[in-house]
């Protein structure tokens, strides 16, 4: 229980910190303002997925973890035999570490809350004093109605994180869409200083019905140097060359258990979750408290 309140305390300082130097992160901004960051994004996904010679993949893979804090001994298979960094960042975990909440609402990702909140006239707290569009995130109006009054966090994952999303109800996945956009980094210092940034970026809508109704909305935002965010089920990724709205409708739809597959990041970035009012209710979250894959959001509604 230490180790968790220490890990929280730290995240929390983590995120506040750019907060106190808000010159600085407004620099930063301007500086990746003239950066072609689509370029750049798919430059690190492509280094990412050289192969590494084998003498040097526990090394390297080492020393990314050192770095970043990343926990090598959580991963499915040793260090050495993942061939590239990608391999590495997109791992799985050995069975049993991330179990999964039943009769709940369970978090998707491994991540550090960036806000939480009730939907209220389409609206979504990104940081403070800065909302955003429910309806410009999911790029539609219509569907962003059925999540008035409803619950949402923001999980962002580090570097250090595991990178797999997972389905955070069992129900049916009816639709999902690629939305192409801006590729700003998603870390504390681009929350605070670019407006509707989780509405502007390039991300995924996977839309939901949950198996005890309601409706859900995961969504990945994609981010500079994540070289892509991929689906499980589907094909559809960010930072395509092919820079156009791309809709899938699946019937019949396609069935999913809580904490099966979603899809991936190939680096750290933002999931956005989203529930309907008759969805269940994701209960309130700290910002800059840790959670993991699998863990009680909230309850399920009753049958």
């Amino acid at each position: 229980m230490c180790d968790v309140v220490e890990e929280s305390s730290r995240q929390s300082r983590e995120h506040c910190s750019c907060y106190a130097f808000p010159m600085f992160g407004r620099a930063l901004i301007l500086f990746l303002s003239v950066l072609p960051k689509h370029a750049l994004s798919r430059g690190a996904g492509w280094i990412a997925n050289r192969t590494i010679p084998v003498p040097l993949r526990g090394p390297v893979h080492r020393a990314y973890s050192r770095v970043f804090g990343a926990r090598p001994e959580e991963a499915a298979l040793p260090v050495e035999q993942y061939p590239t960094l990608n391999a590495f960042f997109t791992r799985t975990l050995r069975p049993g570490l991330r179990p999964v909440a039943t009769g709940a609402i369970v978090s998707p990702v491994d991540a550090t809350v960036g806000a939480y909140g009730e939907v209220r006239s389409d609206t979504l707290v990104q940081a403070k004093g800065r909302d955003y569009s429910l309806a410009a995130l999911l790029g539609d109006g219509e569907s962003a109605d059925r999540f008035e009054g409803g619950t949402y966090a923001t999980l962002y994952l580090s570097p250090k994180d595991y990178h797999r999303i997972h389905a955070p109800v069992a129900g049916d996945i009816t639709a999902a869409a690629y939305i192409p956009g801006e590729l700003w980094p998603v870390n504390v210092a681009a929350v605070a200083n670019v407006a509707n940034l989780f509405a502007v970026n390039e991300r995924i809508v996977v839309g939901m019905d949950g198996a005890r109704g309601g409706r859900v909305a995961v969504v990945p935002v994609g981010a500079t140097m994540v070289g892509m965010t991929r689906l499980a089920f589907d094909d559809l990724h960010t930072n395509a060359r092919r820079r156009e709205v791309r809709h899938r409708r699946y019937d019949p739809p396609v069935r999913i258990e809580t904490g099966a597959a979603l899809g991936h990041f190939e680096f750290g970035s933002t999931v956005v979750l989203v529930c309907s009012p008759d969805a269940g209710t994701i209960e309130p979250l700290t910002v800059g408290a840790t959670v993991r894959m699998g863990q009680r959001l909230g309850p399920l509604p009753s049958r």
